[in-house]
């Protein structure tokens, strides 16, 4: 009787964050970013293609970091938005990468080439999002300037039209 109460807990909680965050689709709120969390950290990763990747690599880009996973129905709803986004300023300085948080590898490399995903993804966990802040949920994408600090924190399903304006004020603001 007691597992069948705390199953029946654990169950009411993972719905309570699916709605949640399937209402969370459309209402978009920024969340601002405290003084701890403004500089991005210095890590040295491998992305799914097995190249060394770094983010100090990155320092005169406006970054955009997207906290996914390719079993989230949300993240994968995200995914064409931001292969967009990649594509239309990446001349103008626009790197977006993506950290797919505990995905098989599988399963991930499948999802890497049926969406044709033109920017970075690198297999990550909760310990390197900590790095950047902490995630509460997936999707969180967080806005990088050129000056390498986080100037912004999407939870959530991303509102596109905010964050590309976000995107092209500061792609504008630190040419």
């Amino acid at each position: 009787m007691r597992r069948i109460i705390v199953l029946l807990a654990v169950a009411g909680l993972v719905l309570g964050i699916y709605v949640r965050l399937r209402h969370s689709r459309h209402s978009f709120v920024p969340v601002a970013v405290t003084p701890a969390l403004r500089v991005v950290p210095d890590l040295a990763l491998t992305d799914l293609n097995g190249t060394q990747f770094h983010t100090s690599n990155y320092k005169n880009k406006v970054v955009l970091v997207n906290f996914w996973a390719a079993w989230c129905g949300p993240c994968a709803d995200e995914i064409p938005q931001f292969i967009a986004l990649q594509k239309k300023y990446q001349d103008q300085g626009l790197q977006i990468i993506g950290f797919s948080v505990d995905d098989d590898a599988k399963e991930l490399h499948n999802f890497y080439n049926k969406y044709q995903v033109n920017y970075p993804v690198v297999p990550s966990n909760l310990r390197i999002a900590d790095a950047f802040g902490g995630v509460l949920g997936l999707p969180t994408t967080f806005l990088i300037g050129r000056d390498s600090r986080i100037h912004s924190k999407h939870n959530g399903v991303t509102n596109f039209a905010a964050l590309e304006k976000e995107v092209l004020t500061l792609l504008k603001s630190q040419s």
